[in-house]
């Protein structure tokens, strides 16, 4: 077989790995207006919203978000509610079946939310979670 052939058959292979891999991925039309607002606001063409892990929790992963031009070959890159969205080869994985919304809590204050069902509920046995993670606990 060529490296021609070869080449086009992984990268078909590529994006059908990733079609299969940002299923369930979404974003809000709340978070797509956010994130629209922001890169107007602050004049970035070009960007994509990067969600990412970035850290562990007591029963799964945090994750963070940031406005990102630099997005490599090896990233999965979708598109939902005309954002461009941007996850890295390790972050994919925890996000499958995420659902990223923005709220605006008279309490608790505007910012991004993650649902990510890969989210185990426990119970620390108090009142509230110390790990500062994405747990399922009543807070």
């Amino acid at each position: 077989m060529s490296r021609l052939v070869r080449k086009r058959r992984t990268h078909m292979l590529e994006q059908v790995s990733t079609q299969v891999n940002t299923q369930g991925i979404s974003l809000s039309s709340a978070a797509a207006q956010a994130v629209q607002n922001i890169l107007a606001e602050k004049n970035l063409e070009g960007y994509a919203l990067r969600v990412y892990v970035s850290g562990g929790g007591c029963s799964g992963a945090q994750f963070g978000m940031a406005l990102d031009d630099n997005i490599r070959e090896i990233d999965t890159t979708f598109e939902s509610e005309g954002i461009k969205v941007v996850v890295d080869e390790v972050s994919i994985d925890h996000l499958r079946g995420a659902s990223i919304d923005f709220v605006d809590d008279p309490q608790r204050g505007a910012g991004f939310v993650v649902d990510n069902p890969n989210a185990k509920p426990h119970n620390h046995g108090g009142d509230s979670c110390a790990c500062g993670g994405s747990c399922a606990c009543n807070n």
